[in-house]
Order: C-alpha cells, then structure tokens, then sequence
C-alpha cells in the first residue's frame, strides 16, 4: 500500500476509535436493567440507590474537588434542584425494573427520545411536525404492544412506572435546559452535586419506617454475585460512563454521540433475552421493532442535523 493511502485511512480509524467507547457505555446502560433487576427486590431498591451512589460519590468529590468549590451559591441551587428530580427518576425507574422485564424496562425508558421534543414544542408552542408526530405514534403503538406479553391485558406496574420515568427524565431534561445557573457550571461539578442530592434523598427515605431494609443489612446480606452487580452498576454504569460522555463530547458531535447512545434500548432487550432468558413473543417483537423505529425515526426528525 502507498504511503499515500494512509491519511485517507487514519480519519475513520480515529473515528472508530472515539465511537466505541461510547458504544461501549450504551450496551453497558442497556446492562444495567437486568442487572438492577438481579440485586434488587420491592424491599432492597431504596437501600441498594443508597448504596449504588454511595459508592461512586466519593471518587467523584475527590476529582472535583476544585471545580466544586468554585461553584457559586445559584449553581449549588440549581445543581440541587435537577438531583431532586434525579432522585425520583431512579426511584422510579427502579421500582419499575422490579416489576417488568429488563426488556420492556430499556424499551419503553427510551420513548424519552419522543417525549422531550413533544415538551419542548410545548412549552416554546411551536407545533411539532407531521412526520415527528407519526414517529411518535408508532413509537407508542409499540408500547402497547410490547407490554401485552401473551394476550391483550392492562400494562403491568411495572410498565407504568417505567412509562412514569421516562416522563420524569424529560423533565429532567427540560429542567437542565432552563435553569439560566446550571448552564455555566461544568459537567463534573453539576453531576457530583445532583448525585449528592439525590443520596442525601435516598438516605432520608431508608431512615423511614416501612420503606424498606436498611442499606447496611442489605449490604451485610449480599455474596459475591450481588456485589458483582451493584459494583458494575456504580462503576461501569455511573463512573464510567459519565467519564465516556464528558471524553467523547470534546472529540465527536453531541448529535453522534447522542445516536450511539440511543442505541440503549436494543442492548436492553438483547441482554434481557440473551442472559435473562426473557421472551417477547410475536407481538412482543413486533412492538420491540417498532418503539426502536420510532424513536431513531423520531430523533431524526426532531434534529435534522443527526447522522
């Protein structure tokens, strides 16, 4: 091979390069339902967020110590307010995962692809297109769908909840987007407060009587495969993928890496059927096929300006 084939070479190489560890971080994420769902009960799910971000807290104050500091009064507010949210997007989400299956979990969380745009059209009152709106309801037909199982029944709990979560995300989203201290902050500081935020909620809630085991007997209680799983949610899910996100942002296009991202919910439903011998059944895939294409479809539309 010339030589003068090499630079032609080297650009797609160094893309591929930047490319896989975010891919990594999507198909850890789509991991992470089956793996919540194996560690945790109805009982064990306030004392295993409080022992999930506990773990990772620590190393985030430590890196960001500086930056931390550096954050005005309005920032620690703001910052404050969106882990408040965050808290009950975990709670919720988590209380979802044990009462559906880690596929319906990782499928129906990713209609928060839809339900941002369709809030921000709200709230700015701008009319959201046609080709958006059809995307959108083929994205919810697949939902229902999806979430009949065997026959035509009401959505689980568990269901609901996940459908609850994605709501909460996009106001999550929302929130981030129009709160004017948050937006100066830097992405270590914001995420190390927000975590905080929501373990000092979650703390509260397992001092209350009847909301569950305490963190320290559930830790006390877990062998090797449930620290296993709590330890890949913290620092595979968490720490590193907050790392990948903050790493690839300066190397790549936000639209890029948001697209691998969105990937999510097919690694969701791959482990699930994979590793948790989960099954969908015909109408279960064809659902499944559907919220996968109405959201990418959806994205699409709603950025023009994606790959």
């Amino acid at each position: 091979m010339s030589s003068s084939a090499v630079p032609l070479l080297a650009p797609p190489r160094r893309a591929w390069l930047t490319d896989l560890p975010v891919l990594l971080v999507a198909v850890v994420w789509g991991s992470s339902y089956l793996a919540a769902k194996g560690i945790t009960t109805p009982q064990t799910v306030v004392a295993v967020l409080v022992l999930r971000f506990a773990v990772v807290l620590p190393v985030l104050v430590v890196a960001g110590r500086r930056r931390l500091r550096a954050l005005s009064a309005a920032q620690w507010r703001g910052a404050g307010l969106l882990g408040l949210v965050l808290s009950g997007i975990f709670l919720v989400e988590t209380y979802g995962i044990v009462h559906t299956s880690a596929t319906n979990a990782g499928l129906i969380i990713s209609l928060t692809m839809i339900f941002t745009p369709l809030a921000e059209a709200a709230v700015t009152r701008t009319r959201p297109t046609g080709v958006f709106l059809a995307a959108a309801g083929l994205s919810v037909t697949g939902v229902v769908l999806l979430t009949q199982g065997g026959g035509f029944t009401s959505p689980s709990a568990g269901d609901l909840l996940m459908l609850a979560a994605a709501l909460a995300r996009t106001l999550h989203v929302l929130l981030m987007a129009r709160i004017k201290s948050v937006q100066s902050a830097d992405s270590l500081s914001l995420t190390t407060v927000q975590l905080g935020s929501s373990v000092a909620v979650f703390a509260l809630l397992a001092a209350v009587p009847g909301t569950g085991e305490a963190p320290w007997a559930v830790a006390a209680g877990f062998g090797v495969r449930e620290w296993g799983g709590l330890l890949f949610l913290s620092v595979f899910c968490t720490l590193f993928a907050f790392f990948v996100q903050m790493w690839s942002v300066r190397r790549t296009s936000p639209s890029r890496v948001s697209l691998l991202l969105g990937t999510e919910p097919l690694w969701a439903a791959a482990v699930g059927i994979a590793i948790g011998g989960e099954r969908l059944g015909p109408a279960g895939v064809a659902g499944a096929a559907l919220v996968l294409a109405g959201t990418a479809w959806g994205r699409r539309s709603a950025d023009p300006a994606a790959p």
